[in-house]
C-alpha cells in the first residue's frame, strides 16, 4: 500500500466510531470539487508513510479507536488493499471504506471476505451528469452500477452519498437518482466545503432551502435520505 496521510483521530468519517483515517492516492475521475486534489493531481509531491508506521500508531492505539477509515484519492486502486485491510482487521479496529465505485472486482473481493465493515460509496450525480461531474468522457458508469447493485444486495452495511456542488447538479440529478437507486439504505446529500485544495476553483454550496428541496425529490423512494455538513 502506498499511503499519503494519516489523520490520527475523527469523529466524523466512521459514523459512531472514534477513529483514524488512512488516505491514499490517485483517482479516474477529476471532479472539480474534490477536496483532496493534491492527492489526485501530484501525488508524488505528497509524503509517503510506511505501512509499518501505520501499523505502529495502531499497535498504540488499541483501545482508544475503534476503527480504520480508508479513503483516497480512490482505495481500491490498491492492489494490496485486501492485505491491508487484513492486517487492521487482525488488530482488532472496524474497518470503513470510502470508493467511487470505479472498481467493483475489488470492491467484491472486499464484501466477499468481510474485509469492510462499513462501505461510503460516492454517487457523484444523476446518471446522465456523470460525464461532467466527474471530469471525464468516459466515467465507467457500468462500473458504478456493478458496485451500487453489490452493496444495496450484499449484507455489508453502507451508505451512498452526493457532494451537492452548485452549477453542477440540479434538481433532475436527485429525480435519477431515486429512480435509479430506490430503497431503504442511508444517503446523505452532503453540501460542498471548500477544504482549500479542490481541483477547481469556483465551486459553491446550495442553500439549507434548496438541500431540502433536492432531499424532498429522493424521500419518496429513498426514505433514509438525509443532509449532511450543514450548519
Amino acid at each position: 500500500m502506498v499511503i499519503h496521510g494519516l489523520q490520527k483521530l475523527t469523529l466524523l468519517d466512521y459514523p459512531g466510531h472514534t477513529a483514524c483515517t488512512v488516505f491514499t492516492a490517485h483517482c479516474p475521475w477529476r471532479c472539480p470539487f474534490c477536496h483532496n486534489a493534491s492527492l489526485v493531481l501530484e501525488p508524488e509531491s505528497q509524503p509517503v508513510i510506511p505501512e509499518e508506521e501505520i501499523f505502529s500508531f495502531l499497535a498504540h492505539r488499541k483501545g482508544l479507536l475503534d476503527g480504520v477509515s480508508v479513503t483516497g484519492g480512490e482505495p481500491t486502486l490498491q492492489r494490496d488493499l485486501p492485505e491491508f485491510l487484513r492486517k487492521i482487521k487482525a488488530l482488532g479496529f472496524a474497518v470503513k471504506l470510502d470508493t467511487n465505485g470505479t472498481n467493483p472486482t475489488m470492491l467484491r473481493a472486499i464484501l466477499n471476505e468481510k474485509l469492510a465493515d462499513y462501505v461510503a460509496m460516492d454517487i457523484k450525480a444523476g446518471r446522465e451528469n456523470y460525464s461532467a461531474v466527474t471530469g471525464t468522457l468516459r466515467p465507467g458508469l457500468a462500473a458504478v452500477e456493478e458496485c451500487a447493485r453489490m452493496l444495496m444486495d450484499g449484507d455489508t452495511d453502507f451508505e451512498f452519498r452526493t457532494t451537492v456542488v452548485r452549477g453542477l447538479h440540479s434538481a433532475e440529478d436527485f429525480a435519477d437518482i431515486a429512480a435509479w437507486l430506490p430503497g431503504n439504505e442511508k444517503y446523505f446529500l452532503q453540501a460542498f466545503k471548500d477544504s482549500g485544495d479542490v481541483i477547481s476553483g469556483g465551486c459553491a454550496a446550495f442553500t439549507r432551502e434548496e438541500m431540502e428541496s433536492f432531499r424532498a425529490i429522493l424521500l419518496p423512494a429513498i426514505p433514509k435520505a438525509e443532509i449532511r455538513g450543514m450548519d
